[in-house]
């Protein structure tokens, strides 16, 4: 649950970068991109250089309060673009972003969407999830496999697990409940077989730990790289074993994506 210090989060961010400018020379701007329906590559590209840039201003200004978010939805409207252009406008727009991190330094504090006045590096470790998201799409856009060291991948589910235990997950108004005995759920990897993200939903706010003592009414297994796919709602099914409450997984990953929509 120990997050990175930030100078790893920024080399990540480029390295990831580095790797979707990649895919991006190897494709068509134009090409659609199946896991994002409304978007082409070079859309995708755009949200992704977009959120960079929109994370950069508020790091870069300190900001205290939300920061416009034009940049990182307002992807349509670009017309046949040359790629070599958008290629160095992503690697622009992360090299902005890094810099502004390793100015601002590991003890400034901003607003994030959690909650205000957080430390810089909640946006280190937001990017580069996102970028590493992001990444998978275009791959599966391009039509090669996607591969993600398992670091990454494990940093990715522990943010996403943290995620989780924000208000905006199980508050009950107007929405399936997703607190009551006896749920409880367990994510194991295959690639990594002593680690364990433990998720209880039996208390008054949901918890998570790296403790896989007891029974859990579901049990799902899979590699790193799968169940960080899974949790953000991509296509790894025939890959992942579930165990147990079906059912309660997809109630649990349904809240838990309130903050992607």
């Amino acid at each position: 649950m120990t997050r990175w210090i930030l100078d790893r989060y920024c080399s990540e961010i480029l390295s990831q970068t580095e790797l979707l400018r990649a895919l991006l020379r190897d494709g068509d701007p134009r090409a659609p991109v199946p896991t994002c329906p409304e978007w082409n590559l070079g859309r995708l590209v755009r949200h992704v250089g977009g959120t960079h840039r929109w994370a950069e201003e508020v790091v870069r200004t300190r900001a205290t309060e939300p920061v416009p978010d034009d940049l990182v939805n307002n992807v349509f409207g670009y017309g046949d673009e040359d790629p070599a252009a958008l290629d160095e406008w992503l690697g622009a727009g992360a090299r902005l972003l890094t810099t502004a991190l390793m100015d601002a330094g590991p003890d400034a504090r901003v607003w994030t969407p959690p909650e205000p006045d957080q430390p810089v590096v909640f946006w280190a470790r937001r990017m580069l999830h996102e970028t590493s998201l992001h990444r998978a799409d275009a791959a599966w856009t391009v039509g090669v496999p996607y591969e993600v060291d398992t670091a990454v991948a494990r940093d990715a589910l522990d943010e996403w697990m943290a995620f989780g235990t924000v208000p905006e997950a199980y508050d009950e108004e107007d929405a399936e409940p997703l607190l009551g005995p006896g749920r409880t759920l367990r994510f194991r990897a295959v690639d990594s077989p002593t680690e364990v993200w433990g998720v209880d939903l039996t208390g008054a706010a949901p918890t998570w730990s790296h403790s896989g003592r007891g029974d859990a009414a579901v049990t799902v297994t899979g590699t790193l790289t799968d169940l960080m796919l899974l949790v953000y709602g991509r296509p790894v099914a025939p890959r992942i074993e579930v165990d147990g409450d079906g059912a309660l997984l997809d109630l649990w990953l349904r809240r838990t994506r309130f903050w992607l929509n």
